[in-house]
């Protein structure tokens, strides 16, 4: 919800497809420059309040927009700002986040609990678009319409507060050395020593960097498909309901065999519905679209995700998450502004439509320049990548 108003309000104000991408990288560059610290923190302490100091600050964050929007004082400026702060709380909130979840559940039921995760986070950012889109357009004015969204969104945060405190403690066991340059690398090594880690982390940095359209849906949705924030609020909760079914599916029948060729296949299907979203006129295509790309990203992130926390020991899964959470990061926040800027030089549609087709190209070199990752069967438990075992 509240990052359908952020997009809605800075375009409202300023109308720029420039601005829009700014909104990303304001975000991207605190969460690259915080990650490994993070990292190192959230392998010191308690997972679960680290979390939970986290989300008491977006708490107040979205209370602060709130008060701002209503009153009037916010600007393009202020939207940058507290872009930033939600950056440097993502690089924060991530590492925590994926590396509790292996600690509450058996390793051999961990990629079924990623899918039951994701299914819940699905099932929420599908309403909450859809509702804060509704909200904004309700409210009457732009003003009260960020405003009336920003407070419903601090009392959504102050719930999930309540659910994380609800978690008994979860001390780490493991680092206790001081913050080093060893010990902030240490989980960049651990992935880049495994080449099929290295490959499916990023094979998603650069097919989503190219490939995400989530910057320019104002546009496309105020300018080429003629709809409002009601409109913006179904286009952004489509990849999310495409993205729920299929957590359902995977959490019923998970991915168990040729788990690389799975994830490249997932990869190319979401370059394929880039290109159908950025060529469509229609709203309802360009939803069905988005549901598609939903669901093949859930996929490759299910894969991806189950790879990364089996691979790890508990005691590094802060730093390796971090590093992981950098380049989730790059793609989503970085490609925002990559799209930005190419939707500002070349429209929406071309920026659109070539970088689906970049990810198709991105997909094909990495079957090439990580036959392991291609070639990977099975999802297991284990400490290195021999074989078809990580």
């Amino acid at each position: 919800m509240l990052l359908v108003a952020l997009g809605w309000q800075m375009y409202d104000l300023t109308g720029s497809a420039w601005d829009l991408g700014l909104v990303g990288l304001a975000q991207f560059v605190p969460a690259l420059l915080l990650a490994l610290p993070a990292g190192h923190g959230v392998d010191r302490h308690d997972r679960r309040r680290v979390l939970a100091a986290v989300i008491a600050l977006q708490v107040a964050v979205a209370a602060a927009l709130a008060v701002a929007s209503g009153a009037g004082w916010m600007g393009r400026g202020g939207l940058l700002a507290v872009s930033v702060a939600l950056g440097a709380l993502r690089a924060w909130q991530m590492p925590a986040s994926q590396a509790l979840l292996p600690q509450l559940v058996s390793a051999d039921r961990l990629p079924q609990a990623l899918a039951l995760s994701a299914t819940a986070l699905q099932g929420a950012i599908i309403g909450g678009p859809a509702l804060g889109g509704a909200l904004y357009a309700l409210a009457g004015t732009a003003t009260h319409g960020a405003a009336l969204v920003y407070a419903v969104s601090a009392a959504a945060f102050a719930l999930s507060l309540a659910a994380v405190l609800r978690l008994a403690p979860r001390p780490v066991a493991g680092l206790r050395e001081p913050m080093s340059l060893a010990t902030l690398a240490a989980g960049l090594r651990f992935i880049g020593q495994r080449p099929v880690l290295l490959g499916a982390v990023s094979l998603d940095l650069f097919a989503v960097l190219l490939g995400g359209a989530t910057a320019l849906l104002p546009i496309f949705a105020r300018d080429i498909l003629l709809t409002g924030p009601w409109g913006l609020g179904l286009l952004r909760a489509a990849p999310a309901a495409g993205a729920l079914a299929m957590s359902l599916a995977l959490a019923r029948w998970p991915v168990q065999r040729r788990s690389g060729a799975w994830l490249l296949g997932a990869v190319a299907v979401y370059g394929v519905t880039m290109v159908v979203f950025g060529l469509s006129g229609s709203l309802w295509l360009s939803m069905a679209a988005l549901a598609a790309s939903g669901a093949a990203d859930m996929v490759s992130v299910v894969i991806r995700q189950s790879l990364v926390q089996l691979a790890t020991p508990d005691a590094m899964r802060g730093r390796v998450s971090a590093v992981n959470s950098v380049f989730i990061g790059a793609s989503n926040q970085l490609g925002e502004f990559e799209s930005g800027a190419t939707a500002a030089l070349f429209g929406p549609v071309a920026s659109v439509v070539v970088g689906g087709l970049g990810t198709l190209a991105v997909v094909l070199a990495w079957a090439r320049l990580f036959p392991a990752l291609a070639g990977y069967d099975r999802l297991v438990h284990a400490a290195d990548d021999e074989g078809d075992r990580v």
